[in-house]
Parts: C-alpha cells; sequence; structure tokens
C-alpha cells in the first residue's frame, strides 16, 4: 500500500512516520524543493522535526503528481487557510481516491471547515477527518497516543483508521464528521483563552473554569450544526481540548501565554514560532454562528478591545 501525505510540516512529517509502520511506502509532499532534498539527504525534517529519523519508507518530494502517483487515499497535511487555493492548484490532477484531512480550523473568508472545502473543490470518493489529542513532537518520539478517523461511510473509516494504527498510535473509526470539524476548530480558540490565563497568573481555578465554558459552548455549537454530543466528550472533543489547551507544545496555547503576559498579538504569533490556526478561526467562528459569547471575548483580545483578564472576567461572570 501506498500513502501521499501533502505537507511536510511537523504534523504532516509525524503523520507520515505514523503511516510507515503499515504502508509500503509513503510520499511525503513538500512545498519546497530545498526541503525535500534536506530529508531525502538526511533521513530526517531537520526544519520542523529536528533530530527524529524518518522511516526509510517515506519518499519526499516536490513534485505532486510524483507523491500521489499509486496511493490508496491521500492526506492532508496543509494548514486550513492555505487548503482551499492548495487543492485548486491540484484539483486537476488529484486521484480519485479517499482524502483524510488534518487541517483544524475555520477558513476566514467563508467560515467552511476543512472537509467542507475538500468536498467543494475536489472530486474524491470519500472526504475524511483525523483529530484527537495528537501534539506532533510526542507522537513523533513514538509517545502513546489516540485518535479518531471521521467519515461518513464507517467501513471506509474503519479501513482508513487501520491503516493509521501502530502498536502506540491507536485510531478509532466514527461517523461524525460535523463534530470533529467543529471541536478541532473550537478547540484551538479555548487553548488561546486557557494560556491567556496562565500567562495573566490568574491560577488554576479560572484556568479550569475557561476549560469547561469552552467545552461547553463548542459542544452546544457542535449540536447546532447537527453534530452528536457524545463526539465532544471523546477524543476529538475534550481530549484534543485538554492536550492543546494545556501544553507548551501547543502554538495557540503558546499565543495565549504570550498575551496574557501582555504582548500585543503580532509579537505573541512571533514568539510563538509559527501559525496559529485559533487566530484566524475565532473571527471567522463568530461570522458562522454570532451566538457565541466565549468566542466572542476572545475575538475582542485579539483585536486589542479588552485585555486578556477582562476578557476572563467577563467569560467567568456569564457562566
Amino acid at each position: 500500500m501506498h500513502v501521499a501525505v501533502l505537507g511536510a510540516g511537523s504534523w504532516g512529517t509525524a503523520v507520515a512516520g505514523v503511516l510507515a509502520h503499515r504502508a509500503d511506502s509513503v510520499g511525503l509532499w513538500c512545498r519546497r524543493e530545498e526541503l525535500a532534498a534536506q530529508v531525502r539527504a538526511t533521513g530526517s525534517n531537520e526544519a520542523y522535526l529536528p533530530g527524529v529519523p524518518l522511516s526509510p519508507r517515506i519518499a519526499a518530494g516536490s513534485e505532486f503528481a510524483a507523491v500521489v502517483a499509486g496511493a490508496s487515499f491521500v492526506v492532508l497535511a496543509v494548514p486550513l487557510q492555505q487548503l482551499r487555493s492548495r487543492l485548486s492548484q491540484w484539483a486537476g490532477e488529484f486521484p480519485a481516491v479517499p482524502v483524510v484531512n488534518l487541517a483544524k480550523g475555520v477558513e476566514a473568508a467563508t467560515g467552511e471547515f476543512g472537509t467542507e472545502i475538500v468536498r467543494e473543490v475536489l472530486d474524491v470518493p470519500h472526504v475524511l477527518a483525523l483529530s484527537g489529542p495528537n501534539l506532533a513532537a510526542e507522537i513523533a518520539r513514538g509517545q502513546p497516543a489516540a485518535t479518531v478517523v471521521a467519515g461518513t461511510d464507517l467501513a471506509v473509516a474503519q479501513e482508513v483508521a487501520e491503516a493509521f494504527t501502530t502498536p502506540v498510535f491507536h485510531a478509532h473509526a466514527v461517523t461524525d464528521v460535523v463534530g470533529v470539524d467543529v471541536a478541532g476548530a473550537f478547540k484551538n480558540v479555548v487553548a488561546l483563552a486557557v494560556g491567556m490565563v496562565e500567562g495573566a497568573g490568574l491560577g488554576a481555578n479560572a484556568r479550569a473554569a475557561v476549560l469547561t465554558l469552552g467545552l461547553s459552548e463548542m459542544a452546544a455549537l457542535g449540536c447546532r450544526l447537527g453534530a452528536s454530543t457524545s463526539t465532544f466528550l471523546g477524543l476529538a472533543g475534550a481530549g484534543d481540548l485538554v492536550a492543546t489547551s494545556t501544553s507548551s507544545l501547543s502554538r495557540n496555547h503558546r499565543v495565549g501565554v504570550a498575551l496574557g503576559e501582555g504582548l500585543p498579538l503580532p509579537a505573541a504569533v512571533q514568539r510563538a514560532g509559527g501559525t496559529a490556526e485559533g487566530v484566524a478561526t475565532a473571527p471567522a467562528l463568530l461570522r458562522r454562528d454570532a451566538d457565541l459569547p466565549f468566542v466572542r471575548d476572545v475575538v475582542a483580545v485579539l483585536e486589542g478591545d479588552v485585555s486578556p483578564v477582562q476578557a476572563v472576567s467577563r467569560l467567568l461572570s456569564a457562566s
């Protein structure tokens, strides 16, 4: 079996490593040929996962057609805000195989989730989403973790989940794609808020309260969109929420901490060292559904209208 992973950032590279346990070969598409050449020469992705050796079954390249040729399914590890443009470039030669989206968030221009974008742009038989408490650095180091693969066709989701499963990485098939999309996007916003609590030194009680309020609003939005409540109590919901909101490995958490310490948003993002999807997702969620007071308070901080301490006070008083 050959599997293609499109996107060689930290998460895409870690996922390629997971898939290499069962697949005969894994193609890893790199945006820059220089990165692909470095991966081929050293057997590691020093730009995004330094010091982590990659399986010899992983073949890095920058030519899309070569990477996806013969793939049983394709994994999208492209940042959410770049997803539509990338897919539009590839649409004419995209193979008619299942697609697994890893990007979590909401498109700023349309308010759409990743799987919605994929369905609009590509003509493929199945669109799935993978999500859970999966911090890339831990996965790459072989630490134990679990995730869910969501697809409307349970049999296909089970086949894909089996391809991802290793002795330490356990993938479970579910059918609630909407719930997994909502949870994956919303948890980034909650991670910003929890990080603000930590950065401002507001304590464990406030952190737990903000985490709980975020989970509650996440589930309420999901239910309005037709998701199952149980999804938000599982790996893609509470599991991913806790991991992303409390770990220093999470860029969204790091941005929140920097904001809580008083840094302006551009400096906070720079210090976090990479894309924090929650920054774009928060206002996009509000445009999709205005009845999100938790998200509204986070957006107020991002836009400089209130301080993190004021936002947390408003969140707790509204609970």
